[in-house]
This record gives structure tokens, sequence and C-alpha cells, in this order.
């Protein structure tokens, strides 16, 4: 082993009880080697890499002085809990990270005692720990709850849905604010730490309990002022009045990357009795590494890279992604229409927004980590007129659900939704799968969902939400590069509800919607070479549908399957449905749907995970054997 990798200290460490058996002074050492190692990994796995440098030492600090796993620490979203995974038994495996059969990147209740509470979207952890916190009342247990959240996570409403409820129950709950980015913080330096350590000291709180107890003794007036006054004092000093406001004892704000300021006020707060308290940790992200700490987005998420240039490996002489051609294609119509807005939940680069609001500023909104205020926003201006585009993630549309149905498509408002990262994502695993947009929007009334086969269907699906003004219209498409298809320069807007054929067959009938109409076209290329003819269509729209279209496959072929990658309940089943309305469903016409399997499915590399999904051309074409009686199943091409 080099010398710039040994780790004497991190070897020593199997589990956090060999790292509370570290003196305090060993403890700086410990998270230099801790860095290397998280910073060695990430290079050759990829992943979120700035959070987790930015929460080295906080990592450390808290496996220090809380007795985990009996004491719950429970991570907001993931993204900085690759230190904590090499602390807590996993570091054998940590270059297995967001690979097929190894480490989630997120947290995973299934994976370690450690992970208390799974997460993979953001501003969950004070509604965990309140119920976990609650739940330890309840049975008269005695251990700490510690939620850490991110400065960006509390932004969402959520997390101030939990506060206020933790706040109005006096419930003994540590919140753990880490803040790099935020800009309430005044200067952290050793007059803040002196206050931090005062304040959440216990000869201080019990002065103010016995102050507290004096007033209440007073008229109520003189309660309330005196309340008010130490709040306000403290506020000053601190810039801690909002959660005091809440209920929260304010402590902070603190040097994250100081174990001189960190470790006597978490054994504070440990130690402390009474209700919630919050203490504000500022950090760095991409702290120690001079590649993540210089970069725009502190290497939030990276692919494989050099350590010691920090270059990212990048593919070469491929086609567009669906997210830049989405972006291209909103730029390009916004050029036309002034009318036309975009809105992103704190996702710029990853909906290609960003490169939106360079060319308008003015008509470009990020509105934080707020999907349902990002969809009620959008209403908003569709109410008046305008032509918002709401491009959310699919896993991240989720969390609007009720705002797109009571504000959206109860109203019938023509808000553009842009679904990025539909359908499987790779890497990321199951949190951040686009599985089930296409059954949860085609069940709500005035709603159209349509679906991008390839990059050019895309252009084409933005001019056609661009033109719709009837009602709210949403369109997905996945992750990744297109197919390498010619994109038009001024895409003409789609017939609403109208599919397109691509081939004439007479046997069998493959109707694709979205991303799998070239596994159709190549599913149907083998069929041939077994002397089966199928037809090819995309059917573009999963509603409404079209039923001329579904008609014609019906009445002329065998076999009819439709593709599509989503949960049961979408496409295939609005399509079965459709054709029991129409009697079209016979002893003639033999009809199979596939969908994604009905189980959250791990991280994988895409193409294995399609393939055991039955979704890709040797899936479709055994699907089509199996219809026609199976004895010719054996006869079909077999898997690699």
């Amino acid at each position: 082993m080099s010398a710039d990798t040994e780790t004497p200290l991190l070897d020593q460490i199997h589990l956090p009880e060999d790292l509370r058996q570290l003196d305090d002074s060993q403890l700086e050492q410990l998270a230099d080697e801790l860095r290397r190692e998280t910073i060695n990994a990430v290079s050759v796995t990829g992943g979120h890499l700035g959070a987790g440098l930015g929460v080295v030492e906080l990592t450390i600090a808290l496996h220090k002085v809380f007795e985990t796993p009996k004491d719950k620490v429970i991570w907001d979203v993931g993204h900085q809990t690759y230190p904590h995974k090499i602390l807590t038994g996993r570091r054998d495996r940590i270059r297995t990270l967001r690979q097929p059969g190894g480490l989630s990147g997120f947290l995973k209740r299934a994976e370690s005692e450690y992970d208390v509470f799974g997460a993979g979207h953001s501003s969950t952890s004070i509604s965990a720990g309140l119920g976990m916190a609650v739940a330890r009342d309840l049975s008269g247990d005695d251990y700490n709850v510690v939620c850490v959240i991110g400065d960006g996570a509390m932004s969402a409403g959520m997390a101030y849905e939990a506060m206020n409820n933790a706040g109005a129950m006096d419930s003994r709950l540590i919140v753990v604010l880490n803040d790099n980015d935020m800009s309430i913080a005044p200067p952290v330096g050793a007059m803040s730490a002196y206050l931090a350590r005062l304040l959440s000291g216990g000869a201080y709180r019990q002065i103010r309990n016995w102050a507290k107890y004096l007033a209440h003794k007073m008229p109520k007036s003189w309660e309330r002022r005196a309340a008010r006054a130490e709040e306000y004092t403290r506020g000053l000093w601190t810039g801690g009045t909002l959660f005091e406001e809440m209920g929260f004892y304010y402590v902070g704000p603190i040097d994250g990357h100081n174990f001189d300021h960190l470790l006597p006020v978490l054994r504070n707060v440990r130690d402390a009795e009474g209700g919630p308290i919050l203490v504000h940790v500022v950090t760095q992200k991409g702290k120690g590494y001079g590649p993540a700490e210089v970069s725009a987005d502190k290497f939030h998420g990276v692919g494989k890279f050099d350590v010691i240039t920090g270059t990212q490996e990048k593919s070469t002489g491929n086609p567009p992604s669906y997210t830049k051609v989405f972006a291209g294609a909103l730029m390009k119509a916004a050029e036309k229409d002034d009318k036309i807005v975009a809105i992103t939940a704190a996702m710029p680069s990853g909906t290609g927004l960003d490169k939106f609001a360079e060319a308008y500023p003015e008509r470009s909104f990020d509105v934080g980590i707020a999907e349902q205020h990002a969809v009620t926003f959008a209403a908003g201006l569709a109410a008046e007129g305008y032509k918002p585009f709401a491009a959310i993630y699919s896993t991240f549309l989720q969390r609007a659900y009720d705002q797109v149905v009571h504000d959206v498509a109860v109203q019938n408002l023509p808000v553009r939704f842009a679904i990025d990262r539909a359908g499987l994502v790779g890497a990321d695993g199951p949190t951040h799968a686009g599985t089930f947009d296409t059954a949860f929007l085609c069940c709500l009334p005035n709603m159209v969902v349509m679906a991008a086969s390839d990059e050019a269907e895309l252009t084409r699906m933005v001019a056609t939400a661009a033109a719709y003004d009837d009602g709210p219209i949403a369109f997905r498409y996945p992750r990744g590069e297109g197919v390498g298809v010619e994109i038009p320069e001024s895409p003409e807007p789609l017939a609403i509800g109208k599919g397109r054929v691509l081939q004439e067959g007479s046997k069998v009938a493959l109707l694709s919607f979205g991303g799998r109409l070239s596994e159709a076209t190549a599913a149907a290329e083998q069929l041939a070479g077994y002397g089966l003819s199928a037809t090819v269509a995309d059917a573009r729209f999963a509603k409404p549908l079209d039923m001329e279209l579904l008609r014609k496959l019906a009445g002329s072929h065998e076999v009819l399957v439709t593709i599509e990658e989503g949960s049961s309940g979408g496409f295939g089943a609005a399509v079965l449905e459709a054709l029991s309305k129409e009697g079209l469903l016979d002893q003639t016409l033999a009809v199979r749907t596939l969908t994604l399997p009905d189980i959250f499915i791990d991280q994988g590399k895409p193409a294995q995970m399609y393939s055991d999904a039955g979704l890709d051309a040797v899936g479709i074409v055994e699907t089509v054997f199996a219809a026609l009686g199976g004895e010719v199943a054996k006869d079909a091409p077999g898997r690699a």
C-alpha cells in the first residue's frame, strides 16, 4: 500500500464501538484517512462525493458521541452517507457502491442496523425521527434520536411541518442542521463556538429553566415578555430566532470541521433534558479535495474520475441525452412564444433548465426542494395565461400528486409536465426509479399523457405541449442518451391521441409506449427470422388512446403485445380496458402486457435490468412465443 493510501487508524475501525475507543486527539487523523478512503472509493464507482466529504468530521463526531445503533442517527436523503457506511462495517464493500448486487448509494434498512431509516428523497428525517422519539417514549425506553438534515432539504415544507409538530409536542429530539450553502449563519469562529458551548451546556439551561419558572409565577404578560426577551437576545447573537419560534432550542452556528467545537456541543445536547434542540453546523461541500471544493456543484454527483486531477470519465461521440434534447427544444419553443416559462424544484442542471435560465432568466424559476409548491405555482401561472413547463423527475413528481390532482387536473389548467428519468435509472436504484407516473397520471380526468420513443419524438412532444391549451399534458422520457435519430429543426405538434405504425405485419402486433420502441423493432426482426410477420407501432399516447389504431391491431393479428417501462396499471392496463369495452377481447386474440415487475428493483446496469424485466428484444420474442402456445419458445434466442 502506497504512503498516500495508508490508513492505520481507519484500519482499526470496523464498527463505531471501535471509534469510541479512540482518544479525541486522534480524530483529526481519522478524518483525513476517512476522507481519502471516500475519495478513492467514489473514484472507482462514481456517486455522490461532495456532500460526503463535507460531513466527514460530523459523521465521526456523531458516532463518537452517541451510542449507535442504540441511539438513532437518521441521515436525510443519503447523498452524504458514504463515510457513515465505511465506519459502520461496510468498508470492505464500499467499492461496490451503486453496483449490481453492491451497496446502495442511499440509506437502506435491510443493509445495516446503522441505517435506521431509508432515504432517497429529501426532507424526511425530522418526521421519521419524531416518530421514533414518540415510540421511544411510549415504550419507556431511553435513547437519543438525532436527525441530520441539510440546508437544501430544510427548504422543503415537510421539514417545517415536522419541526412545528416536534416543537408543539416538546419531544426530546436532536436536529443537526448541516449548513453548507446557507447565508443565515454569521461568521463561524472562536466567539460563536464559545457561545454554542455555553448555550448548550447544563449550567445555562438550568439558569434558563429557573428563570422560566420564576417568570411563570409572574403575571402572564410579564412571562411572555421575559420569554421574548431571552429568545430574541439569543437570536441576535446566534441567528436562531426562526427555530426558537418553532419550539426548538437553538445552538450554533459551530464549525462542522473542528472537533474542538463539535464534540463538546454534541455531548452537551446528548445529555440535555427537555424538548427538541437544533444544532446549527456549518460545513463545506467537497471539503479536503481540491477539485470538489472549486466545482460549481461541489462534485455532487460524479462518474468515475481520476483522483489526482478530478477529471471524470466521459463518453465521446454518443447521441445527446434526452435531458439535453428537452432543454434545447424548450428553448427553441420559448424563442417563438414569450408565454412559455420553466419551473424546476432544485434540479436546474439535472433537468436541463440551467441552460434555459441562462437564456431566459426572467422566465425560469427554481423553487427549491418543494415539488408540491412547484406544481401549484405552475397552476397559478397557467391560470393567468402563461404556459408553464414543470420539469420534474418522475420519482419526485410523486411528492406532488395531490397538487397534480387538486390544483391542476380538477381545474383543467394547462400545466405542462416534463417528466425526466422515466423508467429505470440504473445505479440510483428503487428510490429514484421513474416507475409509477404513467399509472398515476392516466387515471386522472383531463390529463393527456405521452411518452417519447426517441429524441426526435421528444422534440415533437415539447412542441405538442407548447401548443396545447385545453388542459394538463405530460410527456415522459428516460434517463441517459437518445438512440441517435436525426432531430428535427422545427418539430411539428402531434395530433392528440394518435400513434404511428413503423412497419406493417400480419401475425404479431408490438405496441410500444415510450423508450422500448427500439427493442420492439429489434424483436420484430428476430420474429421475422422465425417466419413470424410483426407490426411495430408507437402508441405515443397512453391517454387518450388511439382507438383507431387499437381496433386495427386487434382485428388483424393473432397476438398483441404492449410494451412499457413502467408499473402495471399503466399503458397496458388502459389498452386491455379499452379492448374489453370495444368487445375486442376474444379467443382469437392473445393480448400480453409487458411492464416492469411488481417489485422495487435494486440498482444495476440498465441493459441487464431491462433484460431481467423482460423488456428487451429477447424478452419480447419470448413473450410472443409463449402467447402462441409455448412449445416454440425453446427455439427462441437464448439469453447470454
